[in-house]
């Protein structure tokens, strides 16, 4: 993932914050209300020593204590709506910030996802905009009360004793060289302790995920010392850092504790001499132990901040990823983009599919797939792919789905490029069956209305029947509002593969592709969906990505792909009148299948 510098991370801030400005304003506002009520208070305390202590009188003690209660209520009131408005921006931000990751991710090519690991991203979005949310809202208007305070007590004490306000000050020089001293330890430190943490989470994410595979091949073991190697890092990185946070604590505690010291000892001793009065010297006693609190607060909020700095640099660099597909700015004011479709101005595939002169080179990769490749497909043409495993079969069909772009050249649906019209227009033109099947978590009737979101009960009823769905679902508690579990995870491959059929059915598409569809269905119900999907693809463009050649045998037109080439085309009879590549493909599976019965 890119790196991006700290003014664009700034500017990504900027963006949500300035949504709810308003918001933001009341809370600042409040805080620095609160700081004045925080400066004011002791001057009540030093008011009443004075005057009623000091002065051996109770005049005027019955408009003092309404005043104070009052105030007392002024303040509480101000916490109320500080931190009322500060729960509220928060989750507000943390919202908006989800929602337009996981929106930018959903615009994102499968190229993107192919480097990037479920972990990784699940922490970009969750993990990291929570910490910015966090950190944003609280530490930065907490800081802003904080400095407030600190500013007026220090212009209270100059105006009441100057030489007794230096006393307290003295520490501000050491706060100084001890942020310096330890603020790039802290970042590097939780740059580090970030990029370990992504570690375990994608760990984590794979270990559960993949519990199954873990389980057949037995390798806990190796999992288990994999986890535990990223977890021991991540414990020496946080040891180290809290090392210096502590450190860093300590210098400034003790410091604090010297200018309390001199404080008692020359306010003493010039309250002794009647100087100044024993009330003056409460103001000076609550300001030199309330400026422990925002130096407290600077050890906590320096860290923070310098540690989100991290966080801040990771979701910009999220939202900056450009997809390698997408429609220009022509397209999307005509067709609309991802989550905004103009259906009214789509328009009707018929099917005739061309690529012309396309090369293609993967973005990962080096070596040329495709060279000047050209193909015609006619309107209603089977057209399959075949050849043997790893051989690059799904490379055309990803071509066609705009899941990559080509490199050089074009790929016409009805004689039109298809980056004339929008990537939405397309996808909602096709039908795609993958090999392994993937169902969304929810019930069986939301994993089929993915294909139509206003499909009526007669036709949920006609697609499932047709593909033999029907058995499955009557084999449910609950029919179709049947919860399956995330991703399917209560029902079989095979189950998961009629699902995901029905579900293409019912989109009723003018394009039709089946990668490996069928082969994670019995031998019994491969024959009943085949014969569906016959009638299905009948009069539509279809692609068939096969590696059992006895599926593929009706296909008008059979291209033969080796090492990411097209070797051969034509249809089943012609090419084994060549006697060529495919004539032997055919021929080894014609008898492996002899000796398996």
């Amino acid at each position: 993932m890119k790196t991006v510098k700290g003014k664009a991370s700034l500017s990504t801030l900027w963006r949500f914050v300035k949504v709810h400005k308003w918001l933001y304003a009341l809370m600042l506002v409040c805080e620095l209300l609160i700081s004045a009520t925080s400066i004011i208070s002791p001057l009540f305390t030093s008011y009443a020593i004075d005057n009623f202590i000091g002065g051996n009188t109770l005049d005027g003690l019955t408009g003092f204590i309404i005043a104070y209660v009052v105030f007392i209520i002024v303040s509480s009131a101000l916490q109320y709506i500080e931190t009322r408005s500060g729960i509220t921006l928060e989750m507000a931000l943390l919202r908006d910030m989800r929602r337009a990751t996981f929106n930018h991710l959903q615009t994102l090519s499968v190229a993107y996802f192919n480097v990037n690991s479920v972990g990784v991203l699940h922490a970009r979005v969750m993990s990291d905009t929570e910490k910015i949310g966090s950190i944003v809202v609280w530490d930065g208007n907490h800081g802003m009360r904080h400095i407030v305070y600190v500013f007026g007590a220090v212009g209270v004490m100059l105006k009441l004793n100057p030489v007794l306000a230096a006393c307290v000050l003295v520490i501000v020089p050491l706060i100084a060289a001890a942020t310096a001293f330890f603020g790039k330890r802290v970042e590097r430190l939780h740059r580090k302790e970030r990029e370990i943490n992504a570690k375990i989470t994608a760990g984590f994410n794979e270990g559960i995920t993949g519990a199954p595979t873990t389980k057949s091949l037995a390798v806990e073991e190796k999992l288990e010392r994999d986890f535990f190697g990223h977890t021991s890092d991540i414990r020496k990185q946080s040891v180290k850092l809290t090392h210096y946070v502590s450190l860093f604590y300590t210098i400034i505690t003790f410091a604090s504790s010297l200018a309390l010291a001199a404080v008692l000892w020359y306010g003493g001793y010039i309250t002794s001499e009647q100087l100044i009065g024993i009330g003056t010297l409460s103001v000076f006693m609550t300001y030199a132990q309330g400026l422990v609190s925002p130096v407290q607060w600077a050890i906590v909020a320096i860290t923070n901040i310098i540690s989100v700095k991290v966080n801040l640099e990771r979701v910009t660099a999220l939202l900056q990823t450009e997809s390698g597909v997408k429609d220009s700015p022509e397209v999307v004011e005509k067709y609309g983009d991802s989550f905004n479709h103009k259906r009214e101005n789509w328009e009707k595939i018929e099917g005739a599919v061309e690529f012309e002169n396309v090369s293609f080179t993967y973005p990962d990769g080096e070596e040329q797939v495709l060279e000047n490749f050209n193909l015609k497909v006619p309107c209603g043409t089977r057209t399959a792919i075949v050849g043997e495993t790893g051989a690059g079969k799904s490379t055309l069909v990803n071509l066609l789905c705009r899941f990559y772009e080509p490199t050089s050249g074009r790929i016409l649906i009805d004689g039109r490029d298809v980056r004339e019209r929008s990537v939405g227009w397309l996808h909602a033109n096709i039908g795609y069956v993958l090999q392994t099947p993937h169902l969304f978590s929810g019930t069986v009737r939301e994993n089929l209305l993915y294909g139509k979101e206003d499909a009526t009960e007669a036709e949920l009823d006609a697609a499932v029947r047709s593909v033999n769905a029907d058995k499955v679902i009557a084999k449910l508690g609950n029919g179709y509002d049947s919860y399956i579990g995330e991703g399917g995870g209560t029902l079989s491959t095979g189950e998961k593969q009629l699902l995901s059929f029905a579900r293409a059915i019912l989109a009723d598409p003018a394009l039709f592709i089946l990668d490996e569809a069928t082969s994670s269905i019995d031998t019994l119900t491969e024959e009943l969906v085949q014969n569906a999907v016959e009638k299905l693809m009948e009069g539509r463009t279809s692609f068939i990505i096969a590696h059992r050649l006895s599926t593929v045998k009706t296909a008008d037109l059979i291209l033969v792909v080796k090492d990411g080439k097209i070797i051969e085309r034509g249809n089943h009879a012609e090419l084994l009148k060549a006697k060529g590549y495919y004539y032997d493909m055919y021929l080894k599976q014609f008898r492996e299948e002899n000796l398996r019965i």
